[in-house]
């Protein structure tokens, strides 16, 4: 099942810390490449000699242990695929929430750019404390995946939540994230990403905020789990799948009539202008100390005129970014567009949206059914997003 891969797990100072023992047993069984790094203090609970016997590969502690000329963590980085941390304990949990490196596994952490696993195990009262809480969000919202502790009885003799999760539920999770379940295989997903930009003259343009990066993690997570994908971008970006560069909401437009016809799916993400300018300069216009008059005429609605030709068995989503009345706008707008999904954002909240490596949505459907996608990184939001529209939502 891991043949090729390597998992790099973590063991901070917690009871549970012997139980990882077992899963390093479970992951060599499937033919992964075990590596493991421990903190001081987890050694109190496992020995270094067990955990190199299970995982047939030295056990990291020294922050300083240089190998072929690079830095233990930087080798670990390298080597590894995904980077699992259990049991984590509460210390930890807060070390890597502020960038605090002061050993090997933090350290670690701190440099790894791949998926993160954690699955914390400490006391209840530990564990529901508001700082606990506030750094796992934050460590969720960085795009972190928090497998949460099973409520049960506790070494400390309490019966509460805190204990470890079951080994099975963090075994499949790693599995999940090395080896994604393939949802979307034979289908033909098509996302535009990005603001259109529409001439003035030759260096000047009509244009908005839009970064494209909520469009490229949604096409990101539909290559992931199977599909067929096609990118319609104004962003330049190099992937796996095909990608079509445009410019104008005219080029978009052809790009996406073009692909839409053998789709299952159009997500459009892109944020395109309403308006172009009507007789655009073919050279710079010069500045004369008089006001100067555009006239704009309407772009073609890429959205509305999709729906109007949709087949029965094709989904299409729209997006809408409003500055208030963020519901009632998104209702409006999913009916008189005739999209299946909308996924409204609001863009008066300056620490989401555009140019944001985060987003929080709502995504509202043909007979105005409303879901909440709370706050987080734009690549998780991707993943509830066709989690909701294919109903597969975790």
């Amino acid at each position: 099942m891991f043949t090729g891969k390597t998992i790099l797990i973590g063991i901070t100072g917690a009871i549970a810390a012997y139980k990882t023992c077992e899963l390093i047993r479970m992951f060599k069984k499937h033919n992964a490449n075990v590596k493991v790094v421990v903190t001081p203090n987890a050694l109190n609970f496992v020995t270094k000699t067990t955990l190199e016997t299970l995982s047939q590969n030295s056990v990291d502690t020294d922050l300083f242990n240089i190998k072929e000329y690079k830095p233990e963590h930087i080798a670990l980085v390298d080597e590894a695929d995904i980077f699992l941390i259990a049991p984590i304990s509460a210390n930890t949990i807060a070390k890597i929430t502020h960038g605090i490196c002061d050993n090997l596994l933090t350290t670690t952490f701190c440099a790894f750019k791949k998926q993160t696993v954690i699955a914390p195990c400490m006391n209840t009262n530990m564990w529901e404390n508001h700082s606990t809480q506030k750094n796992l969000k934050t460590l969720k919202d960085r795009g972190i995946k928090i497998i949460e502790p099973e409520t049960g009885f506790l070494a400390c003799g309490t019966d509460g939540k805190g204990r470890l999760a079951d080994l099975n539920i963090i075994f499949n999770t790693v599995k999940d994230c090395l080896i994604p379940e393939q949802i979307l295989k034979g289908k033909k997903i098509v996302i535009t990403a990005g603001g259109t930009k529409e001439d003035i003259d030759t260096v000047r343009y009509i244009g908005n905020y839009s970064s494209g990066k909520m469009g490229i993690a949604i096409a990101d997570n539909a290559y992931k789990s199977g599909a067929d994908t096609v990118l319609i971008s104004t962003v330049e970006t190099k992937k796996q799948y095909k990608v079509i560069n445009v410019k104008t909401a005219d080029e978009m437009y052809s790009a996406v009539k073009q692909e839409f016809n053998s789709a299952d799916s159009l997500i459009m993400a892109a944020a395109v202008s309403d308006y172009r300018v009507k007789n655009k300069s073919e050279h710079k216009i010069k500045k004369t100390g008089n006001s100067l008059t555009l006239e704009l005429v309407e772009n073609p609605d890429i959205l509305k005129e999709m729906c109007k030709i949709k087949k029965e068995n094709q989904i299409v989503v729209g997006f809408c970014a409003e500055s208030e009345n963020l519901i009632e706008n998104a209702k409006t707008k999913i009916d008189n567009k005739g999209c299946d999904f909308i996924c409204a954002n609001d863009i008066s909240k300056k620490d989401i949206g555009f140019e944001s490596n985060y987003n929080e949505l709502y995504i509202i459907d043909k007979e105005h059914n409303i879901m909440h996608l709370e706050k987080t990184n734009k690549y998780t939001l991707a993943e509830e997003i066709l989690g909701k529209i294919y109903g597969k939502s975790k």
